[in-house]
């Protein structure tokens, strides 16, 4: 069969530049204010979604792309010649998986393969870029899905939510919470485990505090780190990412350390000058 297209979903927050320069296909997911439906990332960016959430007082819903979506996504690579793998936002946390798979059966058997990343935002970017190395080096679907398997439990993705706020509206924390963490200043720090997102640990006072957590847990593992690709990811907050950048250059010797803005759906759960990093470590 021909050449192999990676596709992934909005939610990996991936830069840009590298979609294109990779040819990373990627299948949007849905943001809906009352009436009307937004793909993340086409119709709606960031900003503009915070917006409306300041007009309207609440959140939107999300969705997962349909069947047909993917359909429609993969189709003109099919006929092409070209095998798909697509690899997914955690089926913990969304139908995208589900769906996609769904869709594959509408193909003949290999066109269409679909992997659960078990992560979310550049957590699955992580793993997507290793899929397109390994499809630039030749390498088969198969080969490429023993090496996702190998990397998926290596991933390493923490957030620092800068408010409850978002979780609030979200029916995630009560009022009550979210007023005594706000008046506490408490920022939760999250963690993708099994797939989940799962709350690791809180961190009481200035955010600054918050964000040199996040990279001396980063340096207590730089031996463990595969030292390719750190991801640094964020809603809204450009001067933090730079600062943490700049921390972790100077302490990691990490290859590349690159800059990347969480989409509308990631925004829409966690909120503003949310900052994460993400990285992988080395396969034993």
């Amino acid at each position: 069969m021909g050449r192999i297209k990676i596709f992934a979903d909005s939610t990996c927050d991936l830069p840009s530049s590298w979609i294109q320069d990779y040819d990373i296909g990627i299948v949007p997911l849905y943001v809906t204010f009352d009436e009307e439906t937004y793909r993340d990332g086409i119709d709606l960016e960031t900003e503009q979604l915070y917006r409306k959430v300041t007009e309207q007082g609440r959140l939107p819903k999300t969705a997962a792309p349909s069947p047909n979506d993917f359909i429609q996504a993969f189709t003109p690579f099919i006929n092409q010649g070209q095998q798909i793998l697509y690899i997914s936002l955690s089926s913990e946390l969304s139908s995208t998986y589900q769906n996609a798979l769904i869709a594959s059966d509408e193909f003949h058997p290999g066109q269409v393969t679909v992997f659960d990343s078990l992560n979310l935002s550049t957590g699955i970017g992580l793993q997507v870029m290793k899929a397109v190395r390994a499809a630039a080096d030749g390498k088969s679907v198969p080969e490429i899905i023993k090496l996702l398997d190998d990397v998926r439990p290596h991933v390493e993705t923490e957030f620092v939510i800068d408010s409850l706020d978002y979780l609030y509206k979200g029916g995630r924390c009560s009022g009550l919470q979210n007023l005594v963490g706000s008046l506490l200043k408490i920022r939760p720090v999250i963690k993708v485990i099994d797939g989940k997102m799962t709350p690791a640990y809180k961190i009481r006072g200035p955010r600054e505090k918050a964000l040199n957590q996040l990279v001396q847990n980063v340096m207590t593992r730089v031996a463990e780190m595969d030292n390719d690709l750190i991801f640094i990811t964020h809603s809204l907050a450009d001067e933090d990412a730079v600062q943490l950048r700049a921390a972790l250059q100077a302490g990691t010797g990490a290859k590349d350390i690159v800059i990347s803005n969480a989409g509308c759906v990631i925004s829409s759960h966690c909120g503003a000058r949310t900052i994460g990093i993400l990285y992988t470590k080395a396969i034993s």
